[in-house]
Formats: C-alpha cells, sequence, structure tokens
C-alpha cells in the first residue's frame, strides 16, 4: 500500500465520527443540532464530494451558547490562575496525543498539506502550553507612584468572548484565540468557518474531556450572515476576537458597535518581500518561494508581492519562475504534496480570476497562471503562479489574492522601494533581505506594517506581538498583549499623605 493510500484509510476511520453524527454544534457541555434542524455540508476540496453535515445555527441557538458563557463566567473567572493552567495543559497533552487524527482532519477539511497540517496540532499545543504558563499572573498588575499617592493596577477578566476564526490552518488559529482567553478567565463562544469546521468541533471536544468546565467553551456553526451576525449582536458578548477578511471585519465592528463591544482583528495582507542587491540571494529566494507557495498562499502572512531591485530583478525572478514550476502539486495526504486544493470552488473562483485581471493589466505571467487540471479528484487546485513586470497600481498588486499567486514587482533604490512597500491598503507583515545592518534598521523603522522580518521568513515568538495596521486589523495577539485584550485593567490611588481637599459649600 502507497503512503499515499495509507493516509487516506487512516483520514477516513478518523472522519467516520463525524459522517455518521455530523458536526454538532457543542453548548453548555452537550452535543447539539441545530434548534431548527437544519445543516449544510462541508465539502472535500479534493473532489468536492461531502465529507459530513454540519449544524446551521438559529438566533436561539447562539443565544443559548452565549448565556451558558455568561452562566460559566462567574465560577471560571474565580478559579485560581494555578488551576486553569493545569487544566490548559491536559488539553495540550490530549492535543497531542490526538495530533494525527487533527492533522489528517485538517488535510481533509482545508485540502492543506499533511506536510504543513502534520505540525499544526503540535503548535496548538504548544499555544495552550505557552498561555498555560501565564494563567497564574494573569492578573497582575503594576505599582505606580504619585505625589503623595501610591497607584497599584490589577486586571480581571472581561467577561464571555465570541471567538471567530478563519478557514486556513483552523485548527491552529483555534487555538492561538482561545487559549489566551481561557487562561485569562474568560469564556466562549467559538465560531469557526463555514468552510471548515471539522477541526474546531474536535478540538472544544478535547478541552471537555481534559476537565474544562461545561459552558466555559462553547462551539457553534453556521454563516456569517446569520450565526456571526447574532454572535458579534450579543449583549452577553463582551468582545469578539476575529481573523479574517477586512470587509467582513467593518460589518462585525458595525455590528458590534450597539453593545460596545471590544474587538480586536487579525484582517487580509498584501504583504512586501523586499530583496535589495546586497542581500544572500539563494537564502532570499527560498524565502520568497516558502512564504508564498506553502499552505497553498492561503496565509494572512504570505509574501505576495516581490519587490526586488532592478540590477538583480531578471535573475531572481527567473530562479522564483523555476522553483514554482517544480512544486509537486497533488493530493493533500500524499506526503510528497506541496500544494493541495484551495479551500472551496467559491474561492478557487476568485483566485483564476485574477489570471485574466493580470493579463488585462499588462503583466507577464512567467509561471503557472491556470487551473491544475491534471491533479487527483479533480477539485480546486491552481497552478504555482508569478506574475511579472508588474507596477504597483495594478490590482495583482494591491488586492489581497490568497492563493499560490506572486507578483514581482521592480524598484530602482531605497526610496522607491519603500514607497512601493507601504503603498498598498494592508500592513500586517513585511520582508526585508539586505546585508546592509543599517538600512535593516532604517528601513525596518519606515515600513508602514505591524511585523517585519529581516533576512527571515516568518518565524514566530509567541511572546512577540502579531498583528497590523491600516486595513489589516486592530490590535495585537500574542504574550501579554493577548492578555491586554481579553482583561480589563482596574487602577487603585490610595493617597499616601494628607493634602489639600477643595472645599465647596461649606
Amino acid at each position: 500500500m502507497s503512503k499515499l493510500n495509507e493516509n487516506l484509510a487512516k483520514a477516513e476511520a478518523y472522519l467516520a465520527q463525524f459522517k455518521d453524527s455530523g458536526v454538532l454544534n457543542l453548548i453548555n457541555g452537550q452535543s447539539l443540532p441545530s434548534s431548527s434542524g437544519e445543516t449544510f455540508e462541508t465539502i472535500s476540496p479534493v473532489d468536492l464530494k461531502p465529507l459530513a453535515s454540519v449544524a446551521r445555527c438559529t438566533v436561539q441557538d447562539i443565544d443559548s451558547a452565549a448565556k451558558a458563557a455568561s452562566d460559566a463566567f462567574p465560577a471560571w473567572s474565580a478559579v485560581p490562575g494555578k488551576e486553569r493552567k493545569a487544566i490548559l495543559h491536559r488539553i495540550a497533552d490530549a492535543i497531542v496525543e490526538r495530533a494525527e487524527e487533527i492533522a489528517f482532519l485538517e488535510s481533509l477539511d482545508t485540502g492543506q498539506s499533511i506536510r504543513f497540517m502534520s505540525k499544526a496540532a503540535i503548535r496548538g499545543a504548544e499555544n495552550f502550553r505557552f498561555f498555560a504558563d501565564h494563567a497564574p499572573g494573569a492578573r497582575d498588575g503594576k505599582t505606580l507612584y504619585g505625589p503623595n499617592q501610591m497607584n497599584f493596577t490589577s486586571r480581571k477578566p472581561i467577561g464571555p468572548v465570541g471567538v471567530i476564526t478563519p478557514w486556513n490552518t483552523p485548527f491552529m488559529l483555534s487555538t492561538w484565540k482561545i487559549a489566551p482567553a481561557l487562561a485569562a478567565g474568560c469564556t466562549v463562544v467559538h465560531k469557526p468557518a463555514e468552510f471548515s469546521p471539522i477541526t474546531a468541533r474536535l478540538l472544544a471536544e478535547i478541552a471537555l474531556e481534559a476537565g474544562l468546565p461545561a459552558g466555559v467553551w462553547n462551539t457553534v456553526n453556521g454563516f456569517g450572515e446569520d450565526a456571526g451576525k447574532a454572535l458579534t449582536e450579543h449583549p452577553d458578548i463582551k468582545a469578539i476576537s476575529f481573523v479574517g477578511e477586512s470587509r467582513t471585519g467593518q460589518m462585525i465592528m458595525a455590528q458590534g458597535a450597539p453593545t460596545l463591544k471590544r474587538v480586536h482583528f487579525e484582517l487580509g495582507g498584501k504583504n512586501p518581500c523586499v530583496v535589495f542587491a546586497d542581500a544572500d540571494l539563494e537564502r532570499a529566494v527560498d524565502a520568497a518561494v516558502f512564504m508564498i507557495y506553502s499552505l497553498n498562499g492561503e496565509r494572512c502572512t504570505s509574501s505576495s508581492r516581490l519587490l526586488v531591485e532592478d540590477s538583480i530583478y531578471d535573475d531572481f525572478t527567473a530562479e522564483v519562475a523555476k522553483r514554482a514550476a517544480n512544486i509537486k502539486i497533488g493530493h493533500p495526504l500524499d506526503p510528497e504534496t506541496v500544494v493541495g486544493p484551495l479551500i472551496h470552488p467559491t474561492h478557487e473562483d476568485k483566485v483564476l480570476s485574477y489570471f485574466d485581471i493580470a493579463r488585462e493589466e499588462g503583466a507577464t505571467i512567467a509561471v503557472g497562471g491556470a487551473k491544475a487540471s491534471d491533479a487527483p479528484g479533480g477539485g480546486c487546485y491552481v497552478q504555482p503562479t508569478l506574475f511579472t513586470q508588474a507596477r504597483n497600481d495594478m490590482r495583482i498588486a494591491q488586492e489581497e489574492i490568497f492563493g499560490p499567486v506572486l507578483t514581482a514587482i521592480p524598484f530602482k533604490d531605497e526610496a522607491e522601494a519603500l514607497q512601493l512597500a507601504n503603498d498598498v491598503d494592508y500592513g500586517l507583515a513585511a520582508y526585508l533581505w539586505t546585508g546592509d545592518v543599517t538600512r535593516s534598521l532604517r528601513f525596518a523603522d519606515a515600513l508602514d506594517v505591524g511585523m517585519i522580518w529581516v533576512n527571515s521568513e516568518n518565524i514566530r515568538h509567541l511572546p512577540a506581538p502579531f498583528g497590523g495596521t491600516k486595513s489589516s486589523g486592530i490590535g495585537r495577539d500574542g504574550g501579554d498583549y493577548s492578555f491586554d485584550f481579553y482583561m480589563e485593567t482596574k487602577n487603585v490611588a490610595i493617597a499616601t499623605a494628607e493634602h489639600k481637599i477643595p472645599k465647596l459649600g461649606g
């Protein structure tokens, strides 16, 4: 039996639990269908066949989940940080034990290659461990001295929160958002993306089985226009943490405004990879190729704009094109596959539309530029693509395509490189390749983005802030930045000496 066939057999065995019962909601510790009985199907991007039916939540279901989170909040927020730490570590242990199951189901549901998804569970467990270890000190504050006054601060969990996660790497991103909320003492209503609901349900089950009290973590399924809207408008939900498209973030902000919800948004990106002629060019090629063609290009931090100094532009882009042409497209459960199918036909249509746009705008398609029609299953496969001789005012350089599609633009000097890098609506991440240390500091300081990697691909450091500027989001995740969002800060001021108090009416 080939490794692919072996993996397919394992994946089908793991999927059987959801084929039998469907993907149900988890509300107050109970597996529940939609109150209306309505369902929708999650499909395989490999062959477009149904994987499982999914409960489609109503406003009533969202209300039940929000009330469960609200009822569970007083007890959970009062649990000592040391005990929350122990529970979160048990969740991490259970994630590691079921790492293969999680990876296989994630690949089936999203089309992401198993070579990348095999690490999804481990990264998720690391997220839980990191925030678990910080739970005992989450409420700690500062001592601030003023004239004849001592101030001290403390933090407390904000309350029940809504977490809305995307369909790209859904398992890892769910842990990244939910682990700090639980560590802070918040309760959660989680709505995963409708395109990829399976591992979110599995994750909530793992948490319940690891000893998380019922109602602390509730998972609901549905579409943004009904379930998502009901969640963002619900008065019991004090904050919304959302990862997804910028346009959806705008709608969520408007929906949450009447109840003055706190929001945290990680939104789109059109991230530049800036390569100067003095860089280590072989490593720069490696990083540029990895950051756009891994994970099918369906990642917010992908380096989707390649800005290259004009003296090396032709040679550099020729090497990128050569690498892109050699990338293996295939079934996501094949260990040799790098690029699998895109998540859904709707998204595939969007990505494919940019090939015609590129031609209309006058860019050159150096490699790719078409559907990969010979890939197994006949699903949503798109060729790794490189656009060259592009300009920054083209739609292919300004709009988030969110697929294995790279737009390469030449620049003449540092000033033009900086102007091009900043001249987009987004400001999530940037990648800078140069051998000049002084330039790297100067250039990084002038970039209007939230995160910059110098002479490196995206390597996350969990205590560091993660988030963007402009249309790429509001707020930061990571380390203590996550606790700042999920907690309220309180200040107590104590007079340390008598002072004159204004006397009125006496």
